[in-house]
């Protein structure tokens, strides 16, 4: 697909992953809607590249209904959704002061399973009524996983289990989308360099990097980017998750 005059909505748009990807399909020429429950945060980056700010959380039928209604009237219809909102926390199943409270499992179940496929439910609903282009394609979904869908560590039940969600949605959505001439893809990252890792101490950055067999650092969120950008670009990448990890297999801790 050439993004050029294309409408494209990216979750999680003000900061890490979606920022990359948001301002790498502006320079060729997409008109961007950054989604974000932040919403200064994706107002400075739409400033810088042209786009449009919504705050949307991503877990709420409503919000998210809203902010597709927004991007529809004031861009258009979108032909490209990335979902990179989400959220990570680090509790074990059973820890010193009892079992994983239920509400904090439900949350990150509700954002980074449950928003994304909130996110491609709307988004498709719109993209099918667009007229088809080459292939009959009308549009692509690209949803972010990550390798700790595979290699979950201590601590990780609740992302793990979400991001396995991801994976596990690829493909029968892809097959209920094929008619209507939209690809569905998901990329699993390893070890990023997001917002979240920028807390750390520049030790522990290294430490994590060093995990990687190669390249031995953390990811940079523009190889996100680009790999994002080559899925829209081949029509024939549908249904599968890529990871995007340097070969990285996550230790138990």
């Amino acid at each position: 697909m050439n993004l050029s005059g294309q409408v494209a909505i990216v979750t999680g748009g003000g900061s890490g992953l979606g920022e990359a990807t948001a301002r790498a399909m502006a320079a060729q020429g997409a008109k961007v809607a950054l989604l974000d429950i932040g919403l200064e945060r994706a107002e400075k980056v739409a400033a810088e590249i042209n786009g449009l700010a919504v705050k949307c959380d991503v877990s709420s039928g409503e919000s998210a209904e809203a902010a597709v209604a927004e991007v529809a009237d004031k861009l258009g219809a979108p032909r490209v959704l990335v979902n990179c909102a989400g959220i990570a926390i680090a509790v074990k199943t059973l820890g010193k002061e009892g079992p994983h409270p239920l509400d904090q499992y439900r949350r990150v179940i509700e954002i980074n399973l449950i928003g994304t496929f909130n996110m491609i439910r709307l988004v498709a609903d719109r993209t099918r009524h667009l007229e088809a282009m080459e292939d009959g394609e009308r549009g692509v979904i690209i949803n972010t996983a990550s390798v700790a869908a595979y290699d979950g560590q201590i601590g990780q039940a609740a992302y793990s289990s979400s991001k396995g969600g991801v994976v596990g949605m690829t493909l029968p959505v892809a097959r209920d989308l094929a008619r209507d001439g939209i690809r569905v893809m998901t990329i699993a990252p390893g070890i990023f360099w997001t917002p979240m890792l920028a807390g750390l101490p520049e030790d522990a950055q290294k430490s994590l990097g060093e995990q990687v067999p190669f390249p031995s650092r953390l990811g940079q969120p523009s190889e996100y980017a680009d790999l994002a950008m080559h899925i829209i670009a081949n029509r024939m990448l549908n249904g599968e998750v890529i990871r995007l990890d340097g070969a990285i297999r996550m230790a138990p801790r």
